[in-house]
């Protein structure tokens, strides 16, 4: 132990300078010092410096009375944070992402990139890489600054810069005031005033076949029930870190009718006596959490909830991980999105060491409906057996890309034709992913099999999140699941060595002209077995589906 009273004691570690710590209180005073909100710290210190230097990490590791070295590791962790050294030239004020993710790959995002490169002012514009956007219906996609732009060209990125066209645009729909005058929180209020007994909502909940439409596929009521058994006091969280490749359903029900979802929510949380409720929100989507901000501060100031009930909104900056629940939950807690080993289950040991209930927005977003309208007015929605609406987001090779609330067990070739208006012209469909890139590959001879959960695993895929990418006979199929696997590698946690080593060499075998098929197999069982969460036990399905349906084009 040190003894402070000797005179050659001097403090370890990095020194910080009084005028550092005091800009940094300064910037983060409007809020609450507490250690788990150092990644909206860390979002506020880039946001004005576009850049975090080491100097300013230094002063909010000092103010927080955490080592530098904790809050150096959670900053590096997350791709949004750019964590320079303190006598590092300044990034270029303005970043353009492109977005590679595997539909704007398919529509000339390398392309784009590598001429963005050549034609823009290094020193005034960094150009870099990004993971999905979105936007894959408006495929090819990227963002300068925070704006948005769809089927962009050069000359369009070009403009936005010129005319500092660089923050989020307005997101529209359906706002407070609209929404109460259409009914909107009457359910809400009839659960609030002991009207619908919680027994008899999640008696609805499990009649209508309502699951969990993240990708896990959890009966809701099912998870209300085993939240409901733990002792309290209980908390929600709302995934909305949509970034599996290819998934856009979530952004859209945010967009069009974002009180639905907060509605719902809402009565979810009564359900389970849930008193505080953290929403992840994606960083990618900052016109949403612009919007989500200021209708949550209406509804609070029109006294719908009760005063007890508090809504936080995080921040997410750019980890597909954090998708998965409890690396969500890591995150929200101020730390690396690192997924925790299970059991124990977030229902049980969940945020800050209490049970949770984790939903996915658009799980929550049919709940009002489901108890307005009665749970056959769901359920009776599905075909083949199978329950409610699904909502896929299609892109690809289609005409009509987009959101399609078609039946859940809807075939690949009735979505196709009769809600996609069919293969672009001069492109014959060829194969599908069903589920992302997570979900796996199926050719176009396995397009007659029901979508919904649980009916695509004995084929080696899952319809996950409903993100279904279409590709053509004048695609690559070993195109396809590089960029998928380069995903995946890029998106690991680094947590366990058979993901983060495994998605590594896998790149580096699928570069090679000849696939290597023994080897690659042995990989991907390695990494299905022994891999922590979903992200590495389900990167080798495009793999394992290529050598199973396509090997005559490898």
């Amino acid at each position: 132990m040190l003894d402070i009273r000797k005179k050659n004691f001097y403090p370890k570690g990095r020194n910080t300078e009084d005028s550092d710590v005091s800009d940094i209180k300064k910037l983060i005073g409007h809020l609450p010092i507490k250690r788990d909100m150092l990644i909206e710290y860390l979002h506020l210190i880039q946001d004005k410096y576009n850049q975090i230097r080491k100097r300013h990490l230094a002063a909010l590791s000092t103010i927080l009375k955490i080592p530098m070295a904790e809050a150096f590791e959670v900053a590096t962790f997350y791709a949004h944070f750019d964590v320079i050294d303190d006598d590092d030239e300044s990034l270029p004020p303005t970043t353009v992402r492109v977005c590679d993710s595997l539909t704007c790959e398919l529509f000339g995002a390398n392309d784009l990139m590598k001429k963005l490169e050549s034609r823009l002012d290094p020193k005034k514009v960094r150009v870099v890489r990004a993971p999905c956007m979105g936007l894959c219906d408006k495929a090819p996609a990227c963002e300068v600054g925070h704006n948005h732009l769809e089927k962009f060209t050069v000359k369009d990125v070009e403009t936005a810069l010129s005319n500092n066209k660089t923050h989020p645009k307005d997101v529209k729909g359906i706002d407070f005031d609209k929404y109460i005058t259409d009914g909107g929180y009457e359910i809400l209020k009839k659960c609030y005033d002991g009207k619908f007994s919680v027994e008899n909502v999640i008696d609805e909940l499990n009649k209508s076949g309502l699951k969990g439409m993240g990708g896990a596929g959890f009966p809701s009521g099912q998870k209300w029930k085993f939240v409901r058994m733990e002792k309290g006091p209980r908390l929600m969280t709302i995934n909305g870190d949509e970034g599996e490749p290819g998934t856009f359903k979530d952004k859209l029900y945010l967009e069009t009718n974002m009180h639905k979802f907060f509605e719902g929510m809402l009565i979810a949380a009564w359900a389970v006596e849930a008193k505080k409720i953290y929403i992840y929100m994606r960083d990618e989507y900052p016109g949403i959490r612009i919007k989500m901000i200021k209708e949550l501060d209406k509804i609070k100031r029109s006294k719908i909830l009760d005063d007890e009930t508090k809504i936080y909104i995080r921040r997410g900056a750019g980890a597909y991980i954090c998708g998965e629940e409890s690396a969500m939950i890591e995150s929200i807690e101020g730390k690396r999105g690192l997924p925790r080993h299970k059991p124990p289950f977030v229902s049980k040991v969940g945020l800050f060491g209490k049970p949770t209930l984790n939903h996915n927005i658009e799980t929550v977003y049919w709940v009002r409906d489901i108890l307005e309208k009665g749970h056959k007015w769901y359920s009776d929605q599905g075909k083949r057996g199978h329950k409610g609406p699904h909502s896929y987001s299609v892109s690809g090779r289609v005409k009509n890309p987009g959101v399609k609330v078609a039946p859940a067990g809807i075939t690949m070739n009735e979505l196709l034709n009769d809600y996609c208006g069919g293969m672009q012209d001069g492109h014959k469909f060829f194969g599908y992913l069903p589920g992302g890139a997570s979900g796996g590959i199926l050719p176009a001879d396995k397009a007659d099999v029901p979508l919904d959960f649980g009916t695509l695993e004995e084929l080696g895929c899952f319809i996950g999140s409903g993100a279904i990418v279409v590709f053509s006979d004048k695609d690559s199929i070993k195109s396809v699941v590089l960029n998928l696997l380069k995903f995946f590698n890029d998106e690991s946690c680094g947590q366990c060595t058979p993901c983060r080593v495994g998605t590594e060499k896998a790149v580096k075998l699928l570069e090679k002209n000849i696939w290597d098929e023994k080897l690659l197999r042995e990989l991907v069982d390695t990494m299905g077995e022994a891999s922590i969460c979903g992200l590495g036990q389900a990167a080798g399905n495009p793999i394992t589906c290529s050598l199973n349906y396509f090997k005559d084009r490898l």
